[in-house]
């Protein structure tokens, strides 16, 4: 894949983040981001709000903005590790990806999975895989691709290498791709361009985010994250679908979502996507 067919996107979480400080709703989501010069929106459960089961109006909405939907991404209270709550995420998994499917090519992104009660680490690996693959089956019989996206927040079970190590081990990759986000790696990996090559075979899209040496969110391109050796190993894994989608945690961004994601849009531009 060469940069020029790169395309860009943008993720809500930027405003996600502010939590009661963000009294709007999807459509000025939508608004910011196609006003941001993005291509296409990774938008959430939290986040949908008054489009929630009505796929036909999103899909309006995003159109007359010139805006695709890269991938739709959900979490639960149950950080995908309690055993007796795997029904109910997985009917949660299915609602999302009957939702998706009605938007070609986009994905459905879990969340990473997180420690929410006591006991074994290695019982919920178990419980996590368990509840991934079952919603990759669900997502191939609905043409719908479904992927994991680990992070580096508070009681994650996906930190570290080995955890991805463990984790992988455990996931079915013909069910189940994996979103990198550059940021949640840096933060958890001694070296992310090797955690990026070994598991290239599973990258479906890439989350860019940035953060310094000590492992705080950055305003992309004014960390320590390698972009362009990203967007190299990206480039060349086999089932990427060429979509770079943006994510921004910064304090930068907290203080103005709307310019602070323009601005990254306008940094991948040096790249030439």
């Amino acid at each position: 894949m060469i940069v020029k067919d790169l395309k860009v996107g943008c993720q809500t979480f930027t405003w996600e983040m502010l939590g009661d400080r963000f009294a709007g709703g999807p459509d000025d989501l939508i608004k910011a981001i196609a006003d941001g010069g993005y291509a296409g929106i990774e938008i959430t459960d939290t986040m949908i709000g008054r489009y929630a089961g009505k796929p036909a109006e999103f899909a309006a909405a995003l159109k007359s903005s010139g805006l695709t939907l890269v991938s739709f991404a959900f979490g639960s209270k149950s950080g995908f590790t309690l055993k007796d709550q795997i029904g109910a995420d997985l009917e949660t998994a299915q609602r999302w990806i009957d939702f998706a499917a009605a938007f070609p090519g986009a994905l459905v992104s879990m969340g990473s999975a997180t420690v929410v009660s006591d006991g074994p680490r290695v019982d919920k690996f178990a419980i996590a895989a368990e509840v991934y693959n079952n919603a990759g089956e669900l997502g191939r019989k609905a043409g719908v691709q479904v992927a994991v996206h680990p992070s580096s927040h508070h009681n994650t079970l996906l930190f570290d290498r080995a955890d991805y190590d463990r984790i992988f081990g455990l996931l079915d990759p013909s069910l189940v791709g994996w979103v990198p986000d550059t940021g949640h790696i840096l933060r958890g990996h001694k070296d992310m361009a090797d955690t990026l090559t070994t598991y290239r075979d599973r990258i479906r899209y890439v989350h860019l985010k940035d953060v310094d040496a000590g492992g705080t969110w950055a305003m992309l391109g004014k960390g320590v994250c390698d972009t362009a050796k990203v967007i190299e190993i990206a480039g060349a894994a086999p089932n990427f679908n060429g979509w770079l989608v943006l994510e921004e945690e910064s304090e930068t961004a907290a203080a103005d979502p709307a310019a602070a994601v323009k601005t990254n849009r306008q940094t991948m531009r040096s790249y030439g996507a």
